[in-house]
C-alpha cells in the first residue's frame, strides 16, 4: 500500500522551490509574515485553482475539513478566508507574475520540439486579448465604459504547446494595438496578428528587427501593387502580390515593400486578405500560419472554462492580478507535468483527474494514467463467512 506523499504535493514538487524562494525575496513578500507565508498562499490559491472552488468561504471550508493534512501539503498555519484575503490583497502581485514566467521559460523548452504540422523551425507566435468582465461598482478602479468594468488579457502565445510568452493584464481602455509597444521581437520569429494591431510605424519596427509578422489587413489600406506573383487558385489562394502603401501617413510609417496574399477559406465561405513582411516563404504556408492563431483564441476559451479568472477572490487590483497569475501558473506547471510524465492525455482530462483526487496517497502517474496495482495482503487470514450455509 502506497503510504507517500498525497497527490497535490507530488504536483507541487514539480515546482522550481529556489525560483519561487527568489521571486519572494525580490518584493518582500514575506516581510512581516509569522505564520501565512507566500508560499502558503500560493498553494492554496492553486488548491482553489485545481478545485474549481468558488469563493474564500468556500476554500476555507473544504481545507478545515482536512485540516490535519494542511501541514503534509506544505500550507503552514490555519487557513481563514480573512487571511487569505489580506494576503491577496497586500503581496505583491508581481511575486507571481514573476514565478510564473520561471515556469514558462521552462514549459517552452520542454515544447521546443511540438509539430505545427509546417515546414518551419522557426518560433511562431500569436498575439491576442480577452476581455474579462467586470462590475464596475465592485471594481471602480477596472473602467472600460460609463456603467460597466473590464480588465483585458493580453497574450503572446508560443503555438508550440500553446505556452503563453508575454501577458499583459490592462483596463479594458488599452486598445491592442499600445501592446506592440511593450514586446521585445525575436530576430527571425513570426509574429501571428489579428487586424486590430494593425499600424504601420510599429510594425515596421518589427520588420527592423528582423522579426517576421503576418497581419490581415483592413478594407480601407490603400496600396499600390508592384508585382503579382503565379498562384493555385485550387489551394484556396487568389492573388500574391508585392505593395507598396500609399496611404497619407501609411507611406511614411512603412516605407518599404510589403507582400500581399488574398486567400479564400471555403470551409468558412471567407475571403482573407494578408499583409506580411516575408517573401521566402509560399503563400499558402502564410495562410496557413494565420489559420494557427486560432490557438490563441482555443487557450483563452480554455482558461476561461477551466480556471478561475472570470470570478474573483477579491476585487482590489492586487488581488485580481494574483489571482490570474497564479491561475496562469498552475496552467503551466500541470503542462510541465504532461511533458514530463509523458502523457498523452489533455490538459483539460489532466485538471478533470487532479480535482477529485488531491488528497489521495496513490502515484501520481498511477492516478493519471489509471494504472492500479492489486495490493495483496502479507498474512492471509482464514476466517469463516458469516453466511456459510
Amino acid at each position: 500500500m502506497y503510504t507517500g506523499k498525497m497527490i497535490f504535493s507530488q504536483l507541487m514538487s514539480y515546482m522550481p522551490m529556489h525560483e519561487f524562494r527568489k521571486c519572494v525575496n525580490r518584493y518582500q513578500g514575506n516581510y512581516k509574515v509569522q505564520t501565512f507565508s507566500c508560499l502558503s498562499q500560493y498553494l492554496t490559491m492553486a488548491f482553489a485553482q485545481l478545485t474549481y472552488r468558488e469563493s474564500l468561504r468556500d476554500i476555507e471550508a473544504c481545507l478545515r475539513v482536512q485540516q490535519n493534512k494542511l501541514y503534509h501539503m506544505g500550507i503552514q498555519g490555519d487557513v481563514s478566508r480573512s487571511t487569505l484575503a489580506r494576503a491577496n490583497e497586500n503581496r505583491d502581485w508581481r511575486i507571481y507574475a514573476d514565478f510564473a514566467q520561471v515556469l514558462i521559460q521552462t514549459a517552452r523548452k520542454l515544447y521546443a520540439d511540438e509539430d505545427l504540422g509546417l515546414e518551419l523551425q522557426d518560433t511562431i507566435y500569436a498575439l491576442d486579448s480577452t476581455t474579462i468582465d467586470l462590475c464596475l461598482s465592485l471594481f471602480p478602479w477596472a473602467r472600460f465604459r460609463k456603467h460597466k468594468g473590464a480588465i483585458k488579457l493580453h497574450t503572446l502565445i508560443d503555438l508550440r504547446g500553446s505556452i503563453p510568452s508575454f501577458i499583459k493584464i490592462t483596463d479594458g481602455k488599452v486598445h491592442d494595438v499600445n501592446i506592440l509597444d511593450e514586446l521585445i521581437p525575436e530576430p527571425g520569429s513570426y509574429y501571428v496578428m489579428d487586424r486590430g494591431y494593425l499600424d504601420f510605424e510599429r510594425l515596421y519596427t518589427l520588420s527592423q528587427n528582423c522579426a517576421f509578422f503576418v497581419i490581415r489587413s483592413k478594407r480601407n489600406t490603400k496600396f499600390r501593387r508592384i508585382y503579382s506573383h503565379s498562384v493555385d487558385k485550387s489551394s484556396g489562394l487568389q492573388c500574391d502580390q508585392t505593395i507598396v502603401l500609399t496611404g497619407v501617413n501609411a507611406a511614411d510609417d512603412y516605407p518599404e515593400k510589403l507582400r500581399r496574399i488574398k486567400y479564400f477559406d471555403a470551409q468558412h465561405n471567407k475571403t482573407l486578405v494578408f499583409l506580411t513582411n516575408n517573401f521566402a516563404l509560399s503563400a499558402l504556408i502564410i495562410a496557413q500560419l494565420y489559420k494557427c492563431r486560432w490557438q490563441v483564441e482555443l487557450f483563452f476559451k480554455w482558461i476561461k472554462q477551466h480556471l478561475r479568472i472570470k470570478a474573483f477572490y477579491g476585487t482590489s487590483e492586487n488581488a485580481v492580478k494574483t489571482q490570474i497569475w497564479i491561475a496562469i501558473s498552475v496552467y503551466v506547471l500541470v503542462a510541465i507535468i504532461k511533458k514530463r510524465l509523458k502523457l498523452d492525455m489533455s490538459l483539460y482530462t489532466i485538471l478533470q483527474v487532479l480535482s477529485l483526487s488531491l488528497f489521495e496517497k496513490i502515484p501520481l502517474y498511477q492516478a493519471l494514467t489509471k494504472l492500479y496495482y492489486k495490493v495483496e495482503d502479507s498474512v492471509s487470514w482464514k476466517q469463516l463467512s458469516l453466511f456459510d450455509l
